[in-house]
């Protein structure tokens, strides 16, 4: 007999059918006993009233992995609308040791430090493989995005031979005897292939040391990039990030519709056109002085405060960063040149994206280069490209955690993050 999955039990109301799972909650009262049986798609509810079972059910744990035969019955307070009665139940193994903390419960009681200890088993409770079923699905709904637009997916090293990509502290390794780094970026690679392909994105780790020790930062986190050629300006990019965006949102919806249920989460609205303002702009809604040079957290939040109050928008472009604050790889502007054609996009009152346009001229980058007083030798590699001809270009960055957690009202990204990698944190 093959085995159904719980959302299957209403099709087969009235037949013997087959599931297994894990021992979810078993509630033992006077003359029948629950058990209620947890698989990949939901729950199942089984009805046990012979002794000889009940004896057999009584004598299980939480989390032991079972088999369950019995009769798909209708009842419309069961899970699904459906139950399984007179079954048989066979464990697949011993009892096994229940988790420190119970599973069954609507929320997880312990603390967010004892889940971590303990992944592989909390990742069990609904809520917290609800927010890994979203971030799949928002990985599914940003490929078909730019699949959609002629985006060509590419895979780039994890491991190079240089810490020249964004000036963050690197992870250093020995590779074969000669030192070597974790990559904290694609950008110079996709940059790279733009061209090959004009249109590429990629879905991978990046790694940054730096000793942030806060509810935003992980040192392994998984970026969402793209970049893509022929662009006029930072414009053009912040056009497909927003229907990028709207892609990936409709993708959860449509994909991990019972998780956001399960969370209880609505996706926000995304604008047609996604508000902006300049970075001076923003410092006077955010009433920080005019020669701040960055924006701080408590800027951000203010910033998404505006936007929900004047445009009723979740999201904001700022737009025009000092070129001080930007690698030498972005465009300035070239009305104002001491601000660039960079982009941040704040989600909820937080950075979710980095973007801009890149400087596409060999002249231009020995040129950056020289300004900052950076050699040219370690970029040599990189800067070959441009001496072969590279178009106009420009493109961003999501933080695939920060969107999750910005999304379900997560207050730590570590909560939507299977086995995070943090200033502390190497295990499991």
């Amino acid at each position: 007999m093959q085995r159904i999955l719980s959302t299957q039990l209403p099709a087969h109301a009235g037949a013997t059918v087959r599931v297994a799972g894990w021992v979810h909650r078993r509630r033992l009262l006077k003359s029948v006993t629950f058990l209620i049986v947890r698989d990949a798609a939901g729950l199942t509810q089984v009805v046990v009233t012979d002794p000889a079972v009940r004896a057999a059910v009584e004598a299980l744990t939480e989390e032991t992995v079972v088999e369950v035969v019995g009769t798909a019955t209708a009842n419309p307070a069961a899970p699904a609308g459906v139950e399984l009665t007179d079954p048989t139940v066979r464990p697949f193994g011993p009892p096994a040791v229940p988790p420190p903390f119970d599973l069954y419960r609507p929320a997880l009681t312990a603390s967010l430090p004892t889940q971590l200890d303990h992944a592989p088993v909390a990742l069990r409770h609904p809520t917290r493989s609800a927010a890994l079923r979203i971030s799949a699905a928002a990985v599914a709904g940003f490929r078909a995005a730019l699949d959609a637009r002629d985006f060509v997916e590419i895979h780039t090293p994890k491991v190079v031979g240089s810490s020249t990509e964004s000036g963050a502290n690197v992870f250093a390794l020995d590779w074969f005897g000669r030192p070597a780094y974790l990559a904290q970026s694609p950008q110079f690679y996709k940059q790279l292939m733009v061209g090959v392909f004009e249109r590429v994105y990629e879905v991978g780790p990046v790694f940054r040391a730096e000793p942030h020790d806060t509810v935003r930062h992980l040192a392994q986190y998984t970026s969402l990039d793209a970049e893509l050629g022929f662009v006029a300006d930072h414009r053009d990019v912040m056009a497909v990030l927003r229907d990028t965006l709207a892609g990936m949102l409709a993708t959860v919806a449509d994909r991990a519709g019972d998780a956001l249920a399960t969370l209880g989460v609505t996706p926000p609205e995304l604008p047609a056109r996604i508000p902006e303002v300049h970075f001076t702009e923003a410092l006077r809604i955010a009433g920080a002085p005019a020669d701040e040079p960055d924006l701080a957290p408590a800027h951000e939040r203010a910033l998404g405060k505006w936007a929900r109050a004047e445009h009723s928008s979740e999201f904001v472009f700022v737009t025009g960063y000092p070129m001080a604050k930007r690698p030498f790889y972005t465009h300035p502007d070239p009305a104002r040149p001491a601000y660039s054609n960079g982009f941040d996009l704040l989600f909820r009152g937080l950075e979710l994206v980095t973007g801009g346009q890149r400087l596409h001229r060999y002249d231009d980058y020995l040129a950056a280069l020289a300004a900052r007083g950076e050699p040219v030798g370690p970029y040599a590699g990189y800067l070959d490209a441009f001496r072969h001809g590279m178009p106009p270009h420009g493109g961003f960055a999501i933080g695939l955690e920060r969107f999750v957690a910005r999304l379900v009202g997560a207050a730590n990204v570590r909560e939507v993050t299977a086995f995070p990698r943090d200033l502390h944190r190497l295990t499991p």
